[in-house]
């Protein structure tokens, strides 16, 4: 909480609705943020407005706030001017700031019998290296390019040490490597391989491919038809290499495609470059603390008012708040109307996809995760109309048979994973007859007494998503409970079809239709919450069926068959124990040897 809240409210009170640039500042007079605004003070008191519902980011930025200054300027395209200008001046802390994950890599070729050619950071007296390259990316697409093309290995395995040692790995069998594990391939043949890769990284492919016919028709004509079907498989293989890298329609020439991911705790913008009909470059931006509640806008018009070379078209994967003036700002720096758009479907929806996807992975490597898991994770997100991403989900199932071992589940999943550890079985203790609602009310309540109990390092998690394993029925039974003891924790149901498969999300008295990564990642979580109530329900069967034929031995009923189950715990533990150790679960001795007989078939004496 911010205590100069209310001089802030006040000040703002007589701010001006013309267009300019804010600039916040902390209590040491450093700018910590920097904004524009169509009309200033709209958007100076949407920061500082009673019971206003921020972003974490925004809020934890909104604490520090302890004055501001304004310029006002004659139009909002020359307030995005000076926001851009005033940020690459003063770099404040809460802005995004434009630092790629650019750094210098080199092509190495190594000095041994049987080169490899691969990547590397940092150069080593050994070796050749061909760069500087500024992007990681192409040269990690050139090697893998050559290395496919020539068939060279990228293996571990060293050479000549290794031949014969163990069968060739699958590049051999899917003729990605020429196998040199076997021992088969000359050293001076291997040798003149590694020079023409090397020609082939430093003049292109064109030029390679040029060469190669030339050889081959040479080749044929002297009548060496071994060594013109090798040149043929390798133009061939050079044709396909180029296939893969995303060769483009005309459409795409020249062409940048800007996505987003967004696990909460981070953004990471991906751009690709396209340039001659070809995936050019790959650009990554990462951001944390930054409070932009937009963050693909401040993105956008700082990244291009920084970049000198501009393509004809740029795919987005959502609009801009402002595209008229984003077009604006592009046209009067190109000197031509730059295309901008965005895709739903076809070739520009792929490469947005790809993009994203890249982002994803950047992200993931940080989390331990994959780039499909935090996907699924963003787009249930969007699906649900969440304002944040669910991390944090908790799914319930109701498990009984009849009205015997009535159980429920509780799974976990965190940034689209199982979290094992936090999983909670539930007795249910209230109902004792079969009914889903009641049933799934007593269990939401119990567990949601329990959000401010810091003994249970998961029970004290507010979640971000419920779901519950049924439809709208037990959406609507469960509502009240969530919005008594915890409204801000959002709330749907899974629903299933006549086959038990996931068919759809409800929400109230309607139902969302899923798909894609959201889809399996729903399915995941439904599946696994059945399995773990149903798994708990048949254990509980199991106890309860023999706790029942234990009440046939004289002076055990009820109460006590349950006690010695719940000292005992398994059966195993109940059959290996002697009459002494019987008699501690507070039994007389004459009934743990009426027991002992009854599990033994023989007298304990």
């Amino acid at each position: 909480m911010n205590d100069r809240l209310p001089y802030l409210r006040e000040k703002t009170s007589r701010l001006t609705d013309s267009p300019g640039v804010y600039l916040m500042k902390n209590q040491q007079n450093q700018i910590i943020y920097i904004g524009k605004a169509k009309n200033l003070h709209r958007r100076v008191s949407s920061y500082f407005r009673l019971n206003a519902s921020h972003l974490p980011k925004v809020e934890k930025m909104i604490s520090h706030v302890w004055d501001y200054d304004f310029i006002v300027t004659a139009s909002e395209y020359e307030a995005l001017l000076l926001e851009c200008s005033l940020i690459k001046q003063h770099q404040p802390h809460y802005n995004i700031l434009l630092k790629d994950d650019k750094g210098y890599c080199y092509i190495k070729i190594s000095d041994e019998a049987y080169p490899r050619i691969t990547v590397e950071k940092h150069k080593t007296p050994e070796g050749i290296y061909i760069g500087t390259y500024t992007s990681s990316f192409t040269a990690k697409s050139a090697v893998e390019e050559v290395n496919t093309v020539f068939g060279l290995p990228d293996c571990r395995r060293k050479f000549p040490q290794c031949f014969k040692k163990s069968r060739p790995c699958l590049n051999y069998y899917i003729k990605r490597c020429i196998g040199v594990c076997q021992g088969k391939i000359p050293q001076e043949a291997y040798q003149e391989r590694i020079r023409q890769a090397v020609q082939y990284l430093k003049n292109g492919s064109q030029d390679s491919v040029a060469r190669m016919q030339k050889e081959m028709l040479e080749a044929a004509e002297n009548l060496d038809f071994e060594k013109a079907a090798l040149l043929r498989d390798r133009i061939r293989a050079v044709e396909k290499a180029a296939a893969s890298q995303k060769i483009l329609d005309h459409d795409f020439k020249n062409a940048d495609i800007i996505a987003m991911a967004d696990n909460q705790d981070k953004i990471c913008i991906s751009v690709l470059l396209y340039r001659n009909g070809r995936l050019y470059d790959k650009l990554n931006y990462e951001f944390g603390e930054q409070a932009e509640d937009a963050a693909l806008d401040a993105f956008f018009f700082r990244f291009y008012q920084e970049r000198s070379e501009l393509p004809d078209k740029i795919l987005l994967e959502q609009e801009l708040s402002d595209m008229p003036l984003a077009e604006q700002m592009l046209a009067e720096k190109a000197g031509h109307k730059i295309k901008l758009y965005v895709p739903k479907k076809g070739g520009g929806m792929e490469l947005l996809q790809m993009a994203k996807q890249n982002a994803a992975e950047a992200i993931a490597v940080q989390n331990n995760r994959t780039g499909k898991e935090l996907l699924a994770v963003e787009d249930l997100g969007k699906l649900l109309g969440m304002k944040k991403m669910p991390k944090y989900i908790e799914a319930y199932d109701i498990s009984n048979l009849a009205s015997e071992a009535m159980v429920a589940g509780m799974v976990v999943f965190e940034n689209g994973r199982p979290l094992k550890k936090a999983y909670k079985r539930f007795r249910i203790k209230e109902n004792q007859t079969q009914n889903d609602y009641a049933c799934m009310q007593e269990v939401i309540r119990r567990r949601l007494s329990h959000l401010h109990d810091d003994s249970d390092e998961y029970f004290s998690r507010v979640p971000d998503l419920i779901l519950l394993d049924g439809g709208k029925g037990h959406v609507h039974a469960v509502t009240p409970v969530v919005e008594e003891l915890c409204p801000e924790i959002a709330l749907f149901g899974m629903v299933k079809d006549s086959k038990h498969r996931t068919r759809a999300i409800a929400a109230g008295d309607r139902e969302i239709q899923v798909s894609g990564e959201a889809f399996r990642l729903i399915t995941r979580i439904q599946d696994e919450v059945h399995r773990y109530s149903v798994a708990y329900m048949h254990q509980k069967h199991k106890k309860n069926s023999f706790a029942s034929d234990l009440i046939q031995v004289p002076g055990i009923g009820q109460k006590t068959a349950q006690k010695l189950m719940l000292y005992f715990k398994t059966r195993d533990m109940l059959w290996n124990a002697g009459v002494p150790e019987l008699q501690k679960a507070g039994i007389s001795r004459r009934t743990a040897e009426n027991l002992y007989f009854y599990l033994h078939g023989e007298n304990p004496e």
